[in-house]
């Protein structure tokens, strides 16, 4: 049994093995398939005419897909680990929406979930190098949340008092009905999306909308800023933890391979 699990878990969790590839490249395949008949069905035209072969197909790979899941608690050495991993919630949501079209009909068509089992493809073309360029952003990500939400509670605090100054400027008459139809229309306009379903028609209003849609620019600028900043100050931090043995010489670009002083090559 242990000599069956340990094959199975080097076809089924490793990529360097012949096995290990051909599995990763034919549930990916799969993958695409599934997604593809899901999309297929939700057009009228092609449900009507393959109704049936598509419903079987999502039951065919929902079945392959849960079989692959349990296979993956049964082998991995640490259950927990993998179950509360990004990929283990990911397989599990895979399969989940299928299962619950009995309770809620419709929810199948959450199954294009599965487009994020196709990360896989990083480890089986051997892009995991990139995997820590991700790594970098999402710590930047993290490291500017607090300025970020800051940034995000001024946004939501001006367009709310500016949606309460046009309802009381433009008024039901004009189509601002409401406070909350009014905030619609201030972070339609301070987006610039300007969708034009409701309009300023007063001189004051439209004042008040030319000067939010200027002050909406900001909203790219400000966020990516911050993000900026705190991607370069990680990105340094990183490179400063790649250091040579030779010389001691600290950062390195992320992606070298040889000291950029004595020329050894970097552990």
């Amino acid at each position: 049994m242990k000599n069956i699990k340990t094959k199975l878990y080097d076809i089924i969790f490793e990529a360097e093995t012949f096995g290990g590839k051909l599995f990763d490249i034919l549930l990916i395949v799969a993958v695409i398939v599934s997604i593809a008949c899901v999309s297929m069905e939700s057009v009228v035209s092609i449900k009507h005419k393959f109704g049936k072969e598509l419903v079987m197909a999502e039951w065919f790979f929902t079945i392959l897909f849960t079989i692959e899941y349990f296979l993956r608690i049964f082998i991995v050495p640490k259950t927990k680990s993998y179950v509360f991993s990004f990929f283990g919630i990911v397989d599990l949501l895979a399969i989940l929406p299928t299962y619950l079209s009995f309770f809620i009909p419709g929810s199948q068509m959450l199954l294009t979930v599965r487009a994020l089992r196709l990360l896989r493809v990083f480890r089986v073309l051997k892009l995991t190098r990139y995997t820590n360029a991700i790594q970098i952003l999402m710590t930047a990500l993290k490291e500017s949340r607090a300025k970020i939400i800051v940034f995000l509670w001024a946004v939501i605090s001006v367009v709310i008092i500016i949606g309460s100054i046009m309802y009381l400027v433009e008024g039901p008459e004009r189509g601002f009905t409401s406070i909350p139809k009014s905030v619609y229309w201030a972070i339609v306009t301070m987006t610039t999306v300007g969708y034009g379903d409701i309009t300023p028609h007063t001189s004051f209003g439209q004042l008040i909308a030319s000067a939010l849609m200027i002050m909406g620019y900001s909203l790219i600028a400000v966020p990516t800023g911050i993000l900026t900043v705190e991607l370069s100050s990680v990105t340094h931090k990183n490179e400063c933890k790649l250091k040579c043995r030779n010389c001691g010489k600290a950062c390195h670009d992320l992606d070298a391979k040889f000291c950029n002083v004595c020329g050894k090559t970097l552990a």
